[in-house]
């Protein structure tokens, strides 16, 4: 094949040898979190993902959680969970994923941090990304391992539902850390309680800073608000409030921390969104479109299946009525 040019010889990669990292010494040092989309339930349920966080000291399943697709409402719920039962962490390790890096800041933009690096900014928790996939390794493994090990779990159990499997996930968490966890080398717990101003459901939202017009209405998400206030307009005129919106669609407006009542002013027409690669299947499976009818099909006597007319439709017997083939050229 190399004679007759059917075959060119390509230059060996090189085999890149990944260093190996000594685990960190305290339980709740490092996190590393990832998300693992896959058929956990074989067909019985739609695809989802499942958020794996695992600790780098011990080796320790810290939270699992089925999701619908990695998001920052996702990635949140799963945290506030972890949060409540273990505390803070000191740095999540994470991937270079949209959630937790801005990857192509915008020209002249001063956002720096993603809605998820805001939020554990204001936690005290910082977010470290991985390079590569190997740096990260220990949750990736893992990720290998409960595609194997829960899947059959789950097939057993007869669990068929993200709902089902969300509440067998503590009971396999804990079969799972007492078979592989192991001992960090320091005693110490490095996870910190969360503080009492620190309220999670308002720092665990998307937020987003608008000016008030002359009129005291903003703009967000396609609505226009209208601010409504006892004191004089003129006060509040050109003031700069924060737009908090939770996992459930509310919203909530902020001036100086405390909320504004509003109404809304305005709602415009749906335009065309950009939606991730990752988020594509979960956009096409708005029940919204599930919803609408389906068109009639045509009835056995309509005319699109009798066919259409033609100027020889008519004609039973081309031959006879004087096909081309038998026609005398004399």
């Amino acid at each position: 094949m190399i004679e007759e040019g059917l075959w060119k010889a390509r230059k060996a990669r090189k085999v890149v040898a990944h260093q190996l990292r000594e685990r960190r010494a305290c339980f709740g040092e490092l996190v590393q979190i990832d998300g693992s989309p896959h058929a956990w339930f074989e067909g019985r349920a739609a695809a989802c993902v499942l958020l794996v966080f695992i600790d780098d000291a011990t080796g320790k399943l810290v939270q699992l959680l089925f999701v619908k697709s990695e998001s920052f409402f996702s990635y949140s719920q799963a945290a506030e969970g972890y949060f409540k039962h273990y505390g803070k962490p000191v740095a999540f390790y994470s991937d270079k994923h949209n959630i937790f890096r801005v990857n192509m800041p915008s020209a002249g933009s001063s956002d720096t941090l993603t809605q998820f690096g805001r939020a554990m900014r204001a936690l005290d928790i910082q977010i470290i990304c991985a390079n590569t996939p190997q740096a990260k390794g220990r949750v990736e493994r893992a990720n290998q391992t409960l595609q194997d090990r829960l899947v059959k779990e789950m097939r057993l159990l007869g669990i068929s539902s993200m709902e089902a499997g969300n509440a067998y996930l503590p009971e396999f968490i804990h079969d799972f850390n007492q078979r592989f966890a192991e001992e960090a080398r320091s005693s110490v717990d490095a996870h910190r309680p969360l503080a009492a101003k620190e309220d999670l459901a308002r720092i665990l939202t998307w937020q987003e800073t608008r000016t008030l017009s002359k009129n005291l209405t903003i703009q967000f998400e396609k609505v226009v608000y209208q601010i409504q206030t006892n004191r004089p307009t003129y006060a509040l005129r050109q003031a700069v409030v924060t737009v908090c919106l939770d996992a459930m669609q509310n919203v909530i407006i902020l001036y100086k921390g405390k909320s504004l009542r509003y109404t809304l002013f305005h709602q415009q027409e749906t335009q065309s969104e950009v939606v991730a690669s990752k988020n594509l299947n979960q956009a096409l499976d708005n029940p919204s479109l599930k919803a609408l009818p389906l068109p009639n099909k045509p009835a056995h006597d309509h005319p699109w299946r009798r066919g259409f007319a033609s100027p020889l439709s008519n004609i039973t017997n081309p031959v006879a009525a004087g096909d081309i083939s038998t026609l005398d050229i004399r």
